[in-house]
């Protein structure tokens, strides 16, 4: 049977960014959909405020929809889409970057309904928690200066993370081009700034949602190394891979590597759908 590509975004974004590599994959022939994770997408909460000219005061106390939202909540919405899709063939689950977290979590649940599960440079967490992850060496090379931070209003008081995607602070746009999309122009940056959401909520899940031998892994799993990202360092990536091939021994890791930035696979998906084309092929 054929099968279907699900595929999850990371933070801050939506089911839009997949665009590009849902229209390859599509004239390849494959099946394939995008899933807006609640609150994201059409249901994201753009304030006034965000908008020109923007009031970064107001913003900074602006209500938060995704106040509340959790990594259960975005694990069940996943599961009920992979549902669906299972009933007309395989299911191939993919995510980039946070995107993973959801992954994981959706693999622990339902393991007979994934075919395969692939992480496109995304957080696979085994050993640690993804904050413990950030106290690693792998990770220390990703710094955010108050200077260029893009951060607004208190997270513990809005209850989400809120970042001005908009702003047109020089030090900053070059800070977001190094940091996301480093292989790309000043245009592509900005047009991919501009599809970004504000807000992201605040649970990335604890201990209890590392990936679990006798579920997820029993899925045969894939990752797609970036060697030129530098939002989730290519050490952390391999740290990623090295511990859940010690989790699950005799199901590692099918790896492959792109020379891409964490954005650029996002804009220019053709490596990628070749990858994800072979696993079917």
């Amino acid at each position: 049977m054929t099968p279907t590509f699900v595929f999850v975004h990371g933070s801050f974004s939506n089911s839009f960014h997949w665009a590009p590599l849902l229209r390859e994959l599509t004239l390849r022939g494959h099946r394939a959909l995008a899933v807006d994770l609640p609150g994201h997408g059409f249901e994201a909460a753009y304030a006034a405020s965000y908008q020109a000219p923007q009031d970064l005061a107001t913003l900074a106390t602006a209500p938060a929809t995704l106040a509340g939202v959790t990594l259960a909540d975005n694990v069940e919405h996943v599961i009920g889409i992979v549902r669906r899709a299972s009933e007309h063939g395989p299911v191939i689950l993919v995510g980039h970057s946070r995107g993973g977290l959801t992954l994981t979590g959706v693999g622990n649940a339902v393991p007979d309904l994934i075919s395969r599960i692939v992480y496109v440079s995304a957080w696979c967490c085994v050993d640690l928690t993804p904050a413990e992850y950030m106290q690693t060496p792998e990770y220390s090379s990703v710094r955010i200066s108050e200077d260029t931070s893009p951060l607004v209003g208190n997270p513990a008081e809005l209850g989400v993370l809120r970042m001005n995607w908009r702003t047109s602070d020089p030090a900053t746009l070059a800070h977001f081009r190094a940091e996301l999309l480093a292989d790309g122009t000043e245009r592509e940056l900005l047009a991919f700034l501009n599809t970004l959401e504000p807000d992201e909520n605040l649970d990335v899940g604890s201990a209890d949602d590392r990936a679990q031998e006798a579920t997820w892994g029993r899925i045969p799993r894939t990752y797609i190394r970036l060697t030129a990202d530098r939002s989730i360092p290519v050490a952390l990536q391999d740290r990623f891979i090295k511990e859940a091939d010690a989790r699950a021994p005799d199901n590692p890791f099918d790896v492959h590597s792109i020379d891409s930035s964490h954005v650029g696979i996002l804009i220019r998906p053709t490596e990628v759908a070749t990858i994800l084309s072979h696993l079917v092929a």
